[in-house]
């Protein structure tokens, strides 16, 4: 049995550590959850290039001879592409910089190529949709608009936080876990629902919430940890660890002609059967030397990315000479390296998993969201003990007006700039810069009016108005999900389940707003 102030004290921890990351965790988690459908989201909001059909595979030699002799640049970095559809519409695609009119300022770009019913070569841009891009970058700086390593900083200081919230909420909840842990008491008492709802959605996903820490401390602060690794492990010189486990170039003097697509798919799948390769990925360097990665899947095993794993491989003979990222053929570290990013990714699997990861991830966003809730019921019930007459202070306003507009303003800023994606390329022409306009524009007018118009008032307004968005979303997914394989019509139809949530929500908080407690700032007696 723990001590009751060993309990209490725990309990405080819990509670201010919650408050000061759960807004950021809220954000990370609900764009996470998006996120592990970022290849569908890619594929539905992808814009068909004018490019005629890519050639089979087996017919691909002619296009890539007209590639590198066409577009000499191609040849320092140029992809070969398994498998095609909306969102790889070419067999063949290289990165390239476009010049403003000045010649000043360069876009970085995607070119995909294809020939003619005349065998004449077709160069058109191919970038990927970029919203799904930049919502994972959400998700990866908590939604800070701040350079990467700076948010990056922030991101591992609340990932430390988290993992104390964690342990602390674990201490207060044992005593009573096993009377409080299945209940779920609705009713007048709103502090009380609240709590059994944070308290069980913690417990029950337990272990996914520890995973999730402990990889985003890895993540966020790996640099740091590099460093201290480089000056205590490997005296200054970690640089030359990691060029050993560089693949070895191929060299291009060594044959005549690389090996035909067709023919290395076949050998790769032939050396590791069950991996998909789905990219292979070539590079020169000013030596004449070649590397070739190849990059696929295998549900049966953790990848090291979102959606692959990886292996390098001889360009010539398409014999595999790199497997420490090739899932399935690791080596005992680097398989242990490989489980924090297919934990935190949630790449084994299949579908399956990632469906379980997207309710994780939204069942954790609604755990933070209920954590804050809670704390500011907590304070109006302590203020109802020790005064007469209590009155809303600046804290509870304060807590409740950033909740709501950090939430809600998160939940329709995703929303609004998805529901944008398959119409701004035709609109605009650099449609990642919009796509955060966008985001920002919605997200900081829902915090500013939660501030404005109080937190009992802009909970009503914003949930409203996040319904609306996400309603737009479901629109849009299904009268744009003609050739997404399926992509468009599941997006929509998630998309219209949440804002048929968040429409309820909004039903429910406009009756509370009303016949509430009047010393509770979701109470609009508190705002006359």
């Amino acid at each position: 049995m723990i001590r009751t102030d060993i309990v209490r004290t725990y309990r405080k921890i819990h509670g201010w550590v919650g408050i000061v990351c759960g807004l950021f965790l809220f954000i990370a988690f609900y764009a996470g959850a998006i996120t592990m459908f970022e290849e569908p989201v890619q594929r539905w909001a992808a814009t068909p290039p004018a490019l005629p059909a890519p050639p089979p595979l087996d017919e691909s030699g002619l296009l890539i001879d007209a590639v590198l002799a066409q577009q000499p640049e191609s040849a320092r970095n140029w992809r070969l592409h398994f498998e095609t559809g909306p969102e790889a519409p070419a067999r063949i695609s290289w990165p390239a910089e476009i010049l403003d009119d000045d010649d000043h300022a360069a876009t970085p770009a995607i070119f995909g190529a294809a020939l003619d019913e005349n065998g004449v070569l077709v160069v058109e841009r191919v970038d990927s949709a970029p919203v799904a891009q930049f919502i994972d970058v959400l998700h990866q700086q908590v939604g800070l608009p701040f350079p990467h390593e700076w948010a990056m900083a922030v991101t591992g200081a609340v990932g430390l936080l988290y993992f104390l919230a964690l342990v602390s909420g674990v201490i207060t909840i044992l005593p009573s876990l096993v009377a409080d842990l299945l209940q779920f008491r609705v009713g007048k008492n709103l502090k009380r629902m609240w709590l059994d709802v944070h308290n069980a959605l913690g417990i029950f996903s337990l272990p996914f919430h520890l995973v999730m820490a402990l990889t985003t401390i890895v993540f966020a602060l790996h640099d740091p940890f590099y460093a201290v690794q480089n000056q205590v492990i490997y005296d200054g010189d970690i640089g030359a660890q990691w060029a050993q486990a560089r693949p070895p170039a191929g060299k291009a003097a060594e044959c005549t002609d690389l090996l035909a697509p067709d023919q290395l798919h076949q050998r790769i799948r032939q050396q590791a059967p069950g991996f998909t390769p789905t990219i292979a990925e070539y590079r020169s360097a000013p030596d004449g030397s070649r590397v070739l990665r190849v990059q696929g899947y295998d549900a049966r095993y953790q990848m090291r990315g979102p959606t692959f794993g990886i292996a390098g491989a001889d360009p010539c003979t398409g014999e595999l000479i790199q497997t420490e990222y090739l899932p399935g053929h690791q080596s005992g570290w680097a398989a242990v390296i490989t489980s924090f990013f297919a934990l935190h990714f949630g790449s084994f699997g299949g579908d399956a998993v990632r469906w379980g990861y997207f309710i994780l991830g939204m069942a954790g966003a609604l755990m933070f969201y209920a954590g804050n809730l809670v704390w500011i019921e907590s304070h109006r019930k302590r203020a109802r003990r020790e005064l007469p007459d209590p009155q809303q202070d600046r804290s509870s306003y304060f807590l409740g007006s950033l909740s709501i507009g950090v939430t809600l303003g998160c939940v329709a800023g995703i929303s609004t700039t998805l529901a944008a994606a398959p119409w701004l390329p035709g609109l605009v022409t650099d449609a990642a810069a919009w796509h955060r306009y966008l985001y920002y524009a919605v997200f900081l007018g829902g915090t500013g009016w939660a501030f404005l118009a109080g937190p009992a008032r802009a909970a009503l307004h914003l949930l409203w108005f996040a319904a609306l968005a996400t309603a737009t979303l479901a629109i849009t997914a299904f009268v744009t999900a003609g050739g997404t394989a399926g992509s468009g019509w599941t997006i929509g139809a998630v998309a219209l389940s949440g804002a048929t949530g968040l429409a309820y929500a909004a039903i429910r908080t406009g009756r509370r707003i009303h016949t509430g407690p009047p010393d509770s700032i979701w109470s609009l007696q508190t705002t006359k």
